[in-house]
């Protein structure tokens, strides 16, 4: 197939806005969690409804807000754009709920004796609590990024030319549909697989106590 080169080019655009979302994900949605924890008022209704949106909400909506509904107002993004505030919006607000879980599974004691012998909160909760919680959500994180892979197929629909968008390019102008998706279909699979492979490494690595 003489489109193999460009599928694999579109592979590695899914996978890099996949990575970046994630990347943004994670931050935001600590921030969310711990929002939610230990604040109140506007800035914990913001997070509560962030995290209701995305978990309560179609994915395909949530793109088609950043892509459609800014562009009402005004304000055009760039496909590329589109997908990663859409994969961003979505991660974060499902990783929030997973760190806010695993925030609660850690004891509240370990925090007092952290502050009782010397720390301050900041370094309670980035020396002693975050690590703990990460190990937490390991998995669930694992998932998420999954989903963000899969979830980027939604982008050729705002016009971004990821693996689905190429696929679906080549498949129209050839007209040969099953062949491309098949292959397309396989390139997921490995780019998944490879995921979960190095997240097995990687927690044999980091959880080995």
């Amino acid at each position: 197939m003489k489109s193999l080169p460009d599928l694999l080019e579109a592979a590695l655009l899914t996978l890099q806005v996949a990575v970046l979302a994630m990347i943004l994900g994670i931050v935001i949605g600590l921030c969310l969690a711990l929002i939610r924890l230990h604040m109140r008022g506007p800035l914990r209704w913001i997070a509560s409804t962030w995290v209701e949106l995305a978990r309560n909400t179609p994915a395909l909506f949530q793109l088609f807000f950043f892509g459609f509904g800014l562009g009402s107002f005004g304000l055009h993004l760039s496909p590329y754009m589109i997908v990663l505030m859409g994969l961003t919006f979505n991660c974060a607000g499902y990783l929030a709920e997973n760190f806010r879980g695993g925030f609660q599974a850690i004891p509240d004691t370990q925090v007092r004796a952290s502050r009782s012998l010397g720390m301050t909160a900041w370094q309670a909760y980035t020396r002693i609590v975050i690590p703990q919680v990460f190990r937490i959500v390991y998995h669930p994180i694992t998932n998420q990024m999954v989903w963000a892979v899969l979830m980027s197929s939604l982008g050729m629909l705002v016009g971004f030319r990821e693996l689905s968008g190429e696929t679906q390019f080549f498949a129209s102008r050839t007209f040969r549909i099953f062949e491309y998706f098949a292959v397309t279909a396989v390139i997921y699979y490995v780019i998944v697989k490879l995921i979960l492979g190095a997240s097995r490494l990687l927690a044999a690595r980091l959880f080995r106590y």
